[in-house]
This record gives C-alpha cells, sequence and structure tokens, in this order.
C-alpha cells in the first residue's frame, strides 16, 4: 500500500531504483514513460530552463556541453539534440546513470544521434568522474533521495557547472497522488509504473522544501510551479 503525506516525504523506494532492473520488465516500462511524458509533459519544463539559463551567457559561442543525471533511456537528451537543431546551438550531449542496463539500452535507442554520449557514473559517488560541462539537468531525479543529501550534492554540481543547473521534479501534492492513480488505471500497462508514479510524487516536494534547500546553495535561484504538478527549478551560477 502507497501512503501519501501533505506533510511528509515518503521513504518507500520505487521498483526501478533497483541497479539490476532490467530486461523486458524494464523495456516495458519506459513503453509507459514515454505515454506518461506525451500527456503529462515535462521535457519541455526542461527546455525551456536550459533557454532561461542562456539569457544570461547571450555570448556563449563554443560547443554546449549538457551533462543528463539519471538519464534513463536516453529521451531527454535526444530533445536536446533537437532544441539545439531548432536554434542553431552546438551542442554536446552526456547522459549518465548508475544502471548499467539502462545505459545499454539508452546507446541503442540514441544511435544515430552523434553528438550524445553516456556513461555508466552513480553521479553522488563518483563527482570526480564528472566531465567538464556547462549545464546540468536534473529531471525528475532528485526526489529520489533526502534532502540533505540533495543540498550537498546541488552545491557540488552547482560550483561545476559553467552556466547552471535545471532542476525539474514533482510537487508532493494529494491531487496529483489522485490523478494519476486513475491515469495509471487508464492508461499505463505495467504495475512497475503505476507503482512508481504514486511513489514519485510522494517522494515529491512541497514549494516551501525547495526554497529551504536553496538557501543553502550558492547562486541565483527561480523557482516556478509549472503544469502538471511540476517545479522548474533554475539555479544560475553566478
Amino acid at each position: 500500500m502507497i501512503s501519501f503525506s501533505s506533510t511528509y516525504r515518503s521513504q518507500q523506494t520505487e521498483i526501478m531504483d533497483d541497479m539490476n532492473f532490467q530486461g523486458e520488465e524494464m523495456k516495458a516500462l519506459l513503453k509507459d514513460l514515454a505515454i506518461v511524458n506525451k500527456w503529462l509533459g515535462g521535457t519541455g519544463i526542461t527546455l525551456s530552463g536550459i533557454d532561461l539559463l542562456l539569457k544570461k551567457h547571450t555570448n556563449f559561442n563554443k560547443p554546449l556541453v549538457v551533462l543528463d543525471l539519471g538519464c534513463g533511456d536516453g529521451e531527454m537528451l535526444r530533445k536536446v539534440v533537437t532544441w539545439g537543431q531548432q536554434r542553431n546551438v552546438d551542442v554536446r550531449c552526456i547522459g549518465l546513470d548508475a544502471n548499467p542496463f539502462i545505459i545499454e539500452e539508452a546507446i541503442k535507442r540514441s544511435k544515430g544521434y552523434n553528438t550524445i554520449e553516456f556513461k555508466k557514473i552513480d553521479v553522488f559517488s563518483d563527482l570526480d568522474l564528472l566531465p567538464e560541462f556547462d549545464i546540468a539537468l536534473c529531471t525528475l531525479f532528485l526526489h529520489h533521495f533526502q534532502e540533505k543529501k540533495i543540498v550537498g550534492f546541488l552545491q557540488d554540481i552547482g560550483q561545476k557547472a559553467k552556466v547552471g543547473v535545471v532542476v525539474n521534479d514533482l510537487m508532493r501534492n494529494v491531487w496529483a497522488f489522485r490523478l494519476f492513480k486513475l491515469f495509471g488505471q487508464l492508461f499505463l500497462r505495467t504495475h512497475t509504473a503505476r507503482h512508481d508514479g504514486l511513489v514519485s510524487i510522494a517522494r515529491g516536494f512541497r514549494k516551501k522544501e525547495i526554497l529551504a534547500m536553496s538557501r543553502s546553495i550558492n547562486g541565483t535561484h527561480s523557482i516556478k510551479s509549472k503544469w502538471a504538478f511540476r517545479y522548474q527549478w533554475l539555479i544560475y551560477n553566478t
């Protein structure tokens, strides 16, 4: 039974947090996640965040290096490549994930995208292995972790990012929880997607929690509520 609390973030783990999650179950989940992204949006919040960060760097004329943390099957970076083509921006993308099986899938799905590469890296344990980059993306990634860990991580990532960080994550809201339960019953085939979606919302953030974390992280912050119970949190490296 997945419980929801407006006061406290859930401690329950997601099925796909298991680094041995793989095979047909993983591929079926990715199909369901594509449905979620199509109907509930999300990628646009991250892409608009890149636009906003670059507005303060109008003279940026070198290849833009974008790092996607917890990249999954690489869909976000494929969207970034299209974003760059539409704006005539030279973009190099690097996707990082701790699950070796999903990295393999990301490589397969990104065949033909010569400006995307993927690396198996646990970003919390192997920060020293990160390549140089301009913008870091955290799309539906941070809710997997506790606030104290998030603060230290964003402080380190923010210092390494030459331009800034885009966080796109979930609002902990009882209506989001109830509506996703209905959405899952109607449109999602896998138990994993239905289960993990609800856990993700229960592990999401109230705005006051994001504001509290931001006060401990260097840089200029912009925090906005977005469609489908999301937050766009930008950290400008100033």
